[in-house]
């Protein structure tokens, strides 16, 4: 049985004390007309004897975060979800009996307040408490004032003490919902449809991941919990919805670190009649617009490193080319020269590049690319030329086939998105399916296995199209300019206590 501490049992003694004064310690809804922010924006510029004479009434309710008892009058705060507001409580004006249920309050506690609103000596708008109404008895005792918690990990697992004594905890999560609506007004101004796709899928596919799978009884079979919603996403364009996008939920059985969780959301956006250019508008509009409209700048810190230059997403963002960077800072030319894989995998192992059984020369072009380039994408840069090998939903560069008309924005060192000149070619299709089951065949457990339905959807014709893929968490790390994923998650996965 769980001992109790000290504090806990004196808060456990004061519930008989409650029911004995004939309260429920866990008490019933509340009437709130106001809450703490509101009042203060609005009454702040009143003096003292202007607000006597308004005489403005208000109820409020929250949790007391400070205590000053007196004698016959006390001060106390209580926190609501947008802020602190104090309260001044008298004995003569509450009466003996609701100012003694007050002297019973712990930190921690939730209580309703009603009174008129007032400004102190100091300047502090105060609610000058007419009727004190208890409502929840806390058991347990904050964490000290001034530390909280100081263990980053208990402020992940116990999140609901990390909102009540972190005000930035707070203000992130609030502002998540505001940035997810912004991103909705810009895509629904643009005439695309919100839809919704399967998160049981009988497919692996949409994605090179490891998939989370399991199991539905009645039909008997294996599922996965998607990796992507992009090939249910394009069966609608085929289906003449032309412009559509997904805000959703994606599970990838991988690694955690400060900006991967294997929960996480994203959008995805296809538009038919589009291409690259297109989602490259696209990309950079969307992230302007929820800067500017939510959180109303252009200029941010690098939440990957402290001590980088700030991010500036005011100016258009660069384009560059994966072999051309890597040729700038390695002087290896893989544009250029076609190497064989037995050329490329003696480069590689010149370079430190570990070559993996299934590489072929594109796997190690882009292994070149993140071990030597990817962080030095500070500004925002969408990174063109990708190998055709690693990337088997997409177009062909007409110009050099090798590649494929695809680009990833990079901020901070950090992949923010990922977009394609959608491949419409069924044949094509299948034969990069085919070459994805040889990968996994050859132990690559990120390879996506045959879609025959989809194959069979494009052979009706899928009209050209763009697509992109933006990971919202990663965005909302930016935007608030937060470090770690956990940060703009509210319940991130942790490693079992």
């Amino acid at each position: 049985m769980e001992k109790r501490s000290e504090q806990e049992l004196v808060r456990i003694a004061k519930l008989e004390k409650y029911r004995e004064l004939g309260i429920d310690p866990f008490g019933q809804a509340y009437n709130v007309t106001c809450k703490s922010q509101d009042i203060k924006n609005k009454y702040k510029q009143y003096t003292h004897e202007e607000l006597e004479a308004m005489n403005v009434e208000v109820s409020v309710a929250g949790r007391i975060m400070f205590i000053r008892k007196m004698g016959k009058a006390s001060f106390f705060s209580i926190q609501d979800r947008d802020g602190y507001i104090q309260i001044y409580i008298r004995k003569d004006v509450v009466g003996e009996e609701a100012y003694n249920l007050f002297k019973l309050a712990d930190i921690g506690d939730i209580v309703g307040i009603k009174g008129t609103v007032m400004v102190t000596q100091s300047g502090e708008i105060t609610i000058k408490c007419e009727t004190y109404t208890h409502l929840t008895k806390a058991l347990r005792p904050l964490p000290e004032k001034f530390h909280g918690l100081t263990d980053v990990e208990e402020r992940y697992r116990r999140r609901y003490l990390d909102l009540i004594m972190n005000e930035d905890a707070k203000r992130v999560a609030m502002l998540r919902p505001k940035i997810i609506r912004a991103l909705q007004r810009y895509f629904d101004g643009e005439g695309f449809i919100e839809v919704e796709t399967p998160v049981l899928q009988n497919i692996q596919g949409g994605a090179t991941a490891r998939p989370f799978i399991t199991h539905h009884n009645a039909l008997d079979a294996n599922f996965y919990l998607r990796i992507a919603t992009e090939l249910h996403l394009k069966r609608l364009i085929v289906g003449g919805l032309e412009r559509v996008y997904e805000i959703g939920r994606l599970f990838r059985n991988e690694g955690m670190d400060r900006t991967h969780n294997p929960e996480f959301t994203t959008v995805e956006l296809y538009q038919a009649y589009g291409d690259l250019s297109s989602m490259m508008d696209i990309c950079e509009g969307v992230i302007r617009y929820a800067a500017t409209n939510v959180i109303g700048k252009e200029l941010f810190k690098n939440p990957f490193n402290e001590n980088s230059e700030l991010i500036d997403i005011s100016k258009p963002f660069r384009k560059v080319d994966m072999c051309e960077i890597i040729k700038e800072k390695t002087g290896v030319d893989f544009k250029n020269n076609h190497y064989t894989i037995e050329e490329a995998t003696q480069i590689a192992k010149e370079h430190n590049i570990t070559v993996e059984k299934h590489f072929t020369v594109g796997h190690i072009i882009n292994a070149f690319f993140e071990e030597y380039c990817e962080a030095t994408l500070i500004q925002p840069t969408f990174l063109c030329g990708h190998p055709i090998e690693i990337s088997p939903l997409t177009k062909k560069d007409p110009k050099d086939p090798r590649f494929v008309q695809r680009f990833e924005l990079f901020m901070g060192g950090k992949e923010f998105a990922n977009a394609y000149t959608e491949l419409n070619d069924p044949i094509d299709q299948k034969e990069r399916f085919l070459e994805q089951l040889k990968e996994k065949d050859n132990g690559n457990q990120e390879a996506s296995e045959m879609d025959v339905d989809f194959v069979e959807a494009l052979e009706y014709g899928m009209p050209p199209c763009g697509g992109i893929g933006i990971g919202i968490d990663r965005l909302i790390i930016f935007l608030t300019e937060s470090t770690s994923i956990r940060d703009v998650i509210l319940f991130p996965q942790m490693k079992t206590r």
